[in-house]
């Protein structure tokens, strides 16, 4: 008797979310993923599980999609965002305060086992064949810029600015920042990166060895497009050798995880003082919508005393 394989293949009829817009173009295998987060631009536990049913989704079915009726093979996994002048502003401020105040150390433990269970297999291209590609465009702070640096390849638009601003409310950023850049551009540069809280343009991270690929503002999408026409022909290639060097570099699940419990302890001991500052980024965040919602966003979104020096020159 003959057998019969159970292949699976992914339906974007699956993949429908509310915070979370898909899109699969068959021409070279790209995924999209675009987080559209409310009522913050940041990463609140409903964008996180959407991102983790997006992820399961492209594991589970081998990396393959079924779209307009027939079967193809996702080679680009790409994380954006349609929030205008932000990537992402980090993790969810208000749920971090709440928690620290009702010491409630479970809760912190639970929303990072979410980033974990999301940036893991994202930072591992799912093992599969599969390049990752964060489009940058706008800001990118905190659990923003740890998510972008997840990916393999980082594509950011000339206005974007990057950052850590956690040391401005005396903690650190704890779901993969260190680990991500320390295997990408060493110790120096990410001890500088992670402690300075400053702000940094995309120019000044591509000469760190950061950013992949700076592109003008407004050719985000185009600049995925060369990426990947660029790497198309020798794309086997390419990923075999992804695949050397996340297995010879492999930042491992338990090292998040240690460093996340590192962070839970760290942020049950903040004082008022530093969740005052801590208010002053969620309100910060929620000016950043509002401008978003009214088409006005600029730098004097965010209050003056949260305005970041920008590291070295332009």
């Amino acid at each position: 008797m003959n057998a019969i394989a159970d292949v699976r293949f992914l339906s974007q009829a699956q993949a429908q979310f509310d915070q979370l817009k898909t899109r699969f173009e068959p021409e070279y295998g790209v995924y999209w993923a675009t987080m559209a987060p409310r009522p913050r631009p940041c990463f609140n536990p409903q964008l996180l599980l959407e991102l983790r049913s997006f992820i399961d989704n492209i594991v589970d079915t081998g990396g393959r999609i079924r779209h307009d009726g027939a079967e193809h093979t996702i080679n680009y996994a790409v994380l954006a965002s349609q929030a205008q002048g932000a990537f992402n502003l980090g993790g969810d401020l208000a749920l971090f305060r709440s928690a620290i105040l009702n010491r409630d150390r479970e809760q912190l433990n639970r929303y990072a086992k979410m980033c974990v269970d999301d940036l893991y297999p994202w930072n591992r291209n799912f093992d599969l064949p599969i390049t990752t590609i964060s489009l940058v465009q706008g800001n990118a702070l905190g659990g923003g810029f740890e998510a972008a640096l997840a990916s393999t390849v980082v594509i950011a638009e000339e206005s974007a600015r990057m950052g850590f601003p956690e040391v401005l409310f005396n903690l650190f950023p704890g779901m993969g920042a260190y680990s991500f850049l320390q295997r990408k551009v060493g110790r120096r540069i990410t001890e500088e990166l992670i402690t300075s809280g400053n702000t940094y343009t995309a120019k000044q991270l591509y000469d760190m060895g950061v950013v992949d690929v700076v592109t003008p503002d407004g050719t985000g999408d185009a600049a995925v497009y060369g990426y990947v026409r660029k790497h198309f022909k020798a794309g086997n290639g390419r990923r075999a050798f992804e695949r050397v060097r996340r297995d010879f570099e492999a930042v491992t699940r338990d090292e998040l995880e240690h460093v996340t419990a590192i962070w839970v302890d760290a942020a049950m001991k903040l004082t008022e003082r530093d969740l005052k500052m801590m208010d002053r980024l969620v309100r910060a965040q929620g000016k950043h919508e509002a401008a978003e919602a009214t088409g006005q966003i600029a730098e004097t979104a965010r209050p003056p005393e949260l305005k970041l020096a920008v590291g070295g020159n332009d």
